[in-house]
Parts: structure tokens; C-alpha cells; sequence
């Protein structure tokens, strides 16, 4: 029986910027058939570039050594700082299943001199270009990661000890004029996205892109029971007042099933708070408009009278099983996140959990 790991997969920068997270999420949960575990947003100050870079170089081999010694002089140079008036954003995806390591290892890839097959993460969203001298002109790995389990556990526990400091909602790293009125706004990726791995979450992800606005926070989230009600709390009344209160109450709590895994009045009363068996990926957006932005990329709640383009036309099932949720005001937005505690690391302990046990 192969044995339970950990590996991981960091967006780079230019990978974000660009708009490619979504085509590298959908590809590392359907390729590798790995359980998403884990997510944080990171803006790296130095030293933890600093530490992490130093852990990189560890081939012997030449050719590989010569690799590596570009990925840390990548990091070295992109993730600190400013460029062009932004902090550097990565995202830390965390991944667990058997073989996880080899796993990420095959879909990541190496980086290849003029191969764009297309069969690797790095075939499609890296580069590697030379000269004619054969001296590296350009060099971008699209996503970082370890191929050594070891490596990757020191890595992980590396960026689980920067995760509170360096990591969460990295508002501060996109810049806005002074005045300009930038919103804040969530968007919940369903459960029904993650039923097996596929490229739904990583699509969902690649059509919000159109929105033009920059991730950043990103949560891998179970829902309690608890929080489902006070999420969609607001709901009951409404769905009570259209069907009746007690077709409103079970339509209601099929909701909070859908979310959380369990109807409300199945729960005992000492599990409402424990964590849903129900995955959700929570992300939180920033820009000018916000909040009609993604609302108008994300489409009506009736996937039937959605436009095309649009998430619930393209991915959406029915009223309820419709891909994804999206904040309709600021204040929503405030009290959504406040419900999910989308402040919360449940990075670290996820890493220091794993590793204790062994």
C-alpha cells in the first residue's frame, strides 16, 4: 500500500499576473487525481526568499544542478520586492494522496529547451530560451515545487513558520491610486466542483480571470453545519415565504447539506461547529467594481438563464448545484468573510498535523 504524502505547488508571480493560475490548478487536481488540501496567498519578504532560495541547488549533476541554480536565482529575483509598483504574489497549493510527490513531480515537469508539447505544466506555461551561444535569455518556471519528499516536507514547514507573517490576505501587495474605490469581494468555488478531480475548480478559477481583478486570499475551506446557517441564514426566510414554511425550511436545509455535508436538523447540536465533510475553495478578489465585476463573469443563479460565457452557464447543474457563490454587495462580502473566517490560517496546522504524526 503506497504511503499517504504531502506535496506542494507554488504559482509564480509572472504565472499570476498573467491570468494562469486557473489552467494550473484545473491541471494539478485533474492530472495528478490528488485531494486539494491546502491554499494560502504569499507576498515573500526577504528572508524567507532568502531561506527558501537557499534550500534549492542540490544536484550533483550538471545539467540538473545548472537548472536548479536558474529557479534560485528566479526566486531571488521575483518574489521579494516591488515590480513595477506590486509586491510579488504566489500561491501555495498543497496537495495530499498517495505517490504525491511523483505525482506533482510528472504533471509539473521539468523545464526543457523548445518543448511545448503541451504535456507538462512547465511545456505550456514556462520558458526557457537561449541564445545562440546556448546562455539562457529567458527563463520562467510557471509553478515551483519540490521532486524529494524530504525536501518537500523541509520546504513545507519552511513556509508553515513565514505563513502567519508573509502569508493570508495580501491586500497591501496590488496597489491603487490613492483615491480610487476599490471593493473586496468572495467567491466560493461549490462542492460539486470537487465530486472527483477534474478541471472544474481550475475552470471556474480561468473564466473569474475575465474579471480582471487580482486574487488575494485563498482558502481551502470545509464548512461547518454552523456556519452554513448563518452563511445562507438570510435565504430561509425568503425561500419560506415563496414555497411555505415547511417546504422552505427543507429546501434550506438542503442547501446547508449541499455545503456542509449535513442537513441541520440531522446534526447534533455538539457537531454544528465541527469542520463540514464538504470541500469548498474560498478566494477573495480586489479591484475597482469588485463586486459587479465578478457578479457579472459568474452569471444568475438559474444556470438555464445564464448567458453564455458565463460560470453557471458553462458549469452550473441547477438553482443549487450552480459552480459557484459571489458576494452581491460590499457589506455582504464583509459578512461572508467574517462567517468563514477567511482570516484564518489552517495552512500551518494542516503541515504541522501531517509531519507530527509521522
Amino acid at each position: 500500500m503506497q504511503t499517504e504524502q504531502l506535496a506542494y505547488a507554488i504559482v509564480t508571480p509572472y504565472s499570476i499576473r498573467k491570468s494562469r493560475t486557473g489552467g494550473i490548478v484545473g491541471r494539478l487536481i485533474s492530472r495528478t487525481g490528488l485531494d486539494l488540501v491546502g491554499g494560502r496567498m504569499f507576498a515573500p519578504g526577504a528572508k524567507l526568499t532568502r531561506r527558501y532560495a537557499d534550500t534549492i541547488v542540490t544536484e550533483t549533476d550538471p545539467r540538473h544542478r545548472a537548472t536548479q541554480e536558474l529557479i534560485r536565482d528566479y526566486v531571488l529575483k521575483n518574489f521579494p520586492g516591488e515590480k513595477n509598483a506590486q509586491r510579488p504574489r504566489v500561491l501555495f497549493l498543497i496537495f495530499r494522496g498517495p505517490d504525491a510527490v511523483e505525482k506533482i513531480h510528472r504533471v509539473v515537469g521539468h523545464i526543457v529547451h523548445e518543448r511545448t508539447s503541451g504535456e507538462t505544466i512547465r511545456d505550456t506555461y514556462g520558458d526557457y530560451i537561449t541564445d545562440d551561444s546556448g546562455d539562457v535569455t529567458y527563463f520562467e518556471p510557471g509553478v515551483l515545487t519540490a521532486f524529494d519528499p524530504e525536501a518537500v516536507g523541509r520546504d513545507l514547514k519552511l513556509w508553515a513558520e513565514f505563513s502567519d507573517s508573509d502569508g493570508g490576505i495580501v491586500d497591501y501587495a496590488v496597489p491603487f491610486p490613492r483615491n480610487a474605490q476599490t471593493e473586496k469581494t468572495l467567491v466560493l468555488i461549490k462542492p460539486d466542483n470537487f465530486r472527483f478531480p477534474n478541471l472544474r475548480p481550475g475552470g471556474v478559477i480561468e473564466v473569474f480571470s475575465r474579471s480582471g481583478l487580482s486574487i488575494i486570499g485563498f482558502k481551502v475551506h470545509r464548512m461547518s453545519v454552523a456556519q452554513a446557517e448563518e452563511f445562507y441564514g438570510p435565504v430561509l426566510p425568503v425561500l419560506e415565504q415563496k414555497l411555505g414554511p415547511k417546504s422552505g425550511r427543507e429546501n434550506w436545509e438542503s442547501i446547508i447539506e449541499f455545503m456542509a455535508g449535513r442537513k441541520p436538523s440531522e446534526c447534533p447540536p455538539e457537531e454544528h461547529h465541527a469542520p463540514g465533510t464538504e470541500k469548498s475553495i474560498a478566494i477573495v478578489y480586489k479591484g475597482l467594481d469588485a463586486v459587479r465585476k465578478i457578479r457579472d463573469v459568474l452569471g444568475p443563479t438559474d444556470p438555464a438563464k445564464a448567458p453564455p460565457g458565463s460560470i453557471r452557464r458553462e458549469f452550473g447543474q441547477s438553482i443549487m448545484i450552480n459552480a459557484a457563490h459571489a458576494s452581491d454587495s460590499v457589506e455582504n462580502a464583509k459578512r461572508e468573510m467574517a462567517i468563514i473566517q477567511i482570516e484564518e490560517n489552517n495552512f500551518k496546522p494542516l503541515i504541522e498535523n501531517f509531519y507530527h504524526r509521522q
